[in-house]
């Protein structure tokens, strides 16, 4: 009776986003607050089921050599270049220099992003996720993530009191560097594929558990393929390919991918009106990413795209039974805060998270992107080991 309830539950969830989305889509434009309302459930939908959280994953493979959750982002990452390429080709038939793909996240690149990059992942070791996985995790009802979102805000404020300062020293001079426009589509799609299909081969390798192998549902079985869908995990294939195609059908009709732009807009309004934020961030406007904008409508694209992710996660954990609300200790609580604290930091300095610079750059051949990847790696290990050294919660 009690996962009927559950169920019946998380169906009402479904359904009123549907009419809320049917509703925002008579608005100005409501179009694109529609499509990014279902966007965003449909990306907390595969988060929850895949288990797709970076630092998680990460987490899985280095303690335990388990390399599913890992082939999951690199099967993200392969299928979203090819799938970006074939909307960026439509939009731009040549890579014309001086030009940018339109709306891509294509950072600026320098010693100021990979800085960034570092402090993000130590701060989302510390915290226990990335930003986008403490998201998911609030509709599981890990309500801990709220001390990581809450630090993330103020990280996100000391990052606003440091911008022009990293502006005017060196960010204004850092190229935002489109690989296509040295290398043509084809060398940079080769490449970047080249280069994932390596990580994925070396990840295979080094696995000790290997990927839970699915057992075969017997035909005719509706129950037992039913649970495979709505309970069980869902294979890494699957969910990286699933994420791919969110990634490009929001690049197609709204904006890349990302997270952290509504937290960073109102972190920014919040601040401004206080008199805490300057008036004026040197060309914080200008660059490409998840940039924090000063709120003029109560709406967004990015907020309610984080909204969706967040009820659409909680459906689909209670349609799993895996909505199990936990409040970790005063040590946890401080854990989590401080890395909220690095995440925002560097994710509003290096322009996005794990999903904003490091998914949606990717695949838009961005060399921010790659360097997001390497360095954010670095410092979630980094930030690991020092947990398991001092036995951090």
């Amino acid at each position: 009776m009690r996962s009927t309830l559950r169920r019946l539950a998380a169906f009402a969830i479904f359904c009123g986003l549907i009419i809320v989305a049917s509703r925002l889509g008579v608005l100005e434009n409501g179009r694109q607050l529609a499509f990014s309302l279902l966007a965003g459930a449909a990306f907390g939908i595969v988060m929850q089921r895949g288990r797709f959280c970076f630092l998680c994953n990460f987490r899985d493979f280095v303690d335990h050599r388990r390399s599913d959750g890992v082939l999951a982002i690199l099967v993200a990452l392969f299928a979203g270049v090819v799938f970006y390429q074939i909307v960026t080709m439509a939009w731009m038939p040549v890579p014309q220099p001086g030009r940018l793909p339109p709306n891509a996240h294509i950072g600026p690149v320098g010693w100021v992003l990979a800085l960034a990059s570092t402090i993000f992942g130590l701060g989302a070791a510390f915290s226990g996720s990335c930003l986008s996985g403490h998201f998911y995790r609030l509709g599981e009802g890990a309500f801990g993530s709220l001390l990581a979102i809450a630090g993330a805000a103020l990280g996100f404020l000391l990052a606003f009191l440091s911008w022009n300062f990293l502006y005017t020293f060196t960010i204004f001079n850092d190229l935002p560097i489109w690989l296509p426009h040295y290398l043509g589509y084809g060398t940079a799609l080769l490449l970047a594929c080249v280069i994932l299909a390596v990580l994925i081969l070396a990840v295979l390798f080094f696995d000790k558990k290997g990927p839970a192998a699915a057992a075969a549902v017997p035909a005719g079985h509706l129950r037992q393929a039913l649970v495979r869908v709505f309970v069980e995990r869902w294979p890494p294939v699957i969910t990286g390919i699933l994420v791919a195609a969110i990634s490009a059908f929001s690049y197609f009709r709204v904006a890349p991918l990302g997270v952290t732009a509504e937290l960073g807009s109102i972190v920014r309004t919040a601040g401004a009106s206080a008199a805490w934020v300057p008036e004026t961030l040197a060309g914080l406007d200008t660059v490409r990413g998840c940039i924090s904008a000063v709120k003029t409508t109560i709406l967004s694209a990015n907020g309610v795209f984080v909204l969706g992710l967040i009820f659409a996660s909680f459906a689909a954990a209670l349609s799993a039974g895996k909505f199990q609300p936990s409040w970790p200790s005063a040590g946890g609580l401080a854990t989590r805060f401080a890395g909220g604290v690095l995440m925002g930091w560097g994710g509003m300095t290096a322009l996005g998270c794990t999903v904003g610079v490091l998914l949606s750059g990717i695949h838009a051949g961005a060399l921010s992107g790659w360097v997001f990847l390497v360095f954010c790696g670095l410092g979630a290990f980094a930030g690991l080991f020092f947990k398991r050294r001092f036995a951090w919660p």
